[in-house]
C-alpha cells in the first residue's frame, strides 16, 4: 500500500469546492470535466467534474461530482482512498474489505486506473482501491 488518501464527493459543485481549497492550501490542481473523459458524458453530466486532485507535497485531496439525479447525502460524502501498489493488491484489498459488505464498482480497469475498485464495507465506510496509470497533469 502506498498511501490513504480522501476522496470528496460533491453535487455538481465539486469544481468550485477543490478551487477554494487549492487557495487555502496551494498546490497543484488537477480537473477533469466528464465531457472530457473517453467515451463522452451522459446528458446532463457535461459540465460536472468526473475527476479532480490537489497535490500539495505528500498530501494528496481528490474529488469529483455526482451523476446527475445520483443521490447524494452531504456530510457523508467521502470515501478512504487506497493507493495501491498492484492490480493484485487491488484485489485482495477490495476482497477483505467487501466481505459482507456493499459492491459499488467489482475490481476492473477504467480511462484513469490500471485497476479499481469501490465498496462499503459492513459498517458503511466508503472505500476506494487504486492502481493508478500516470497522470496526465
Amino acid at each position: 500500500m502506498k498511501a490513504a488518501n480522501c476522496y470528496l464527493t460533491f453535487d455538481g459543485n465539486c469544481g468550485h469546492a477543490m478551487e477554494f481549497y487549492h487557495k487555502c492550501f496551494g498546490g497543484e490542481l488537477f480537473k477533469m470535466k466528464f465531457s472530457e473523459a473517453p467515451g463522452g458524458a451522459p446528458p446532463g453530466a457535461e459540465d460536472r467534474l468526473v475527476h479532480a486532485a490537489l497535490r500539495t507535497g505528500p498530501v494528496l485531496l481528490m474529488a469529483s461530482d455526482t451523476m446527475p439525479g445520483m443521490p447524494f447525502h452531504e456530510g457523508n460524502n467521502f470515501s478512504v482512498a487506497i493507493a495501491c501498489e498492484s492490480n493484485d493488491e487491488v484485489d485482495k484489498y477490495f476482497g477483505a474489505i467487501s466481505e459482507k459488505g456493499k459492491v459499488h464498482m467489482p475490481p476492473q480497469e477504467t480511462f484513469w486506473a490500471k485497476r479499481f475498485a469501490g465498496c462499503t464495507d459492513q459498517f458503511g465506510v466508503s472505500w476506494m482501491f487504486n492502481h493508478e496509470k500516470p497522470m496526465q497533469m
